[in-house]
């Protein structure tokens, strides 16, 4: 099946920046729309941001839009996620996801990273 491996998280005063990155295995990557949803602690997994096969559609959740930015490099099968202006309510497990979709109003994905911590601070 296909992996997702993300990584650049960490801990940042609010205000800061933070960049994370997804690496995907195998030979499909250009063939699925690619996004990042998080999960608080206590919280169900939110949908924050999805980009399209050649990057010509985002769509970004109301409370990220403005600070975060999504992107893609097909030929690295690696997508990222820049966050500016981190929020301590930013704070969550972020997840990679590959073939998001929406669903009856609702991001789905089919496969999903291992999640990476971003955590900011007052």
């Amino acid at each position: 099946q296909v992996q997702l491996v993300e990584s650049g998280g960490g801990l940042v005063q609010a205000g800061g920046s933070l960049r994370l990155s997804c690496i995907v295995s195998g030979r499909t990557f250009r063939r699925y729309v690619m996004g990042w949803f998080r999960q608080a602690p206590g919280k169900d997994r939110e949908f924050v941001t999805a980009i399209s096969l050649s990057g010509g559609s985002i769509y970004y959740a109301d409370s990220v839009k403005g600070r975060f930015t999504i992107s893609r490099e097909n030929a690295k099968n690696t997508v990222y996620l820049q966050m500016n202006n981190l929020k301590p309510e930013d704070t969550a497990v972020y997840y990679c996801a590959a073939d998001v979709r929406a669903e009856r109003g609702l991001w789905v994905a089919d496969y999903w990273g291992q999640g990476t911590q971003v955590t900011v601070s007052s």
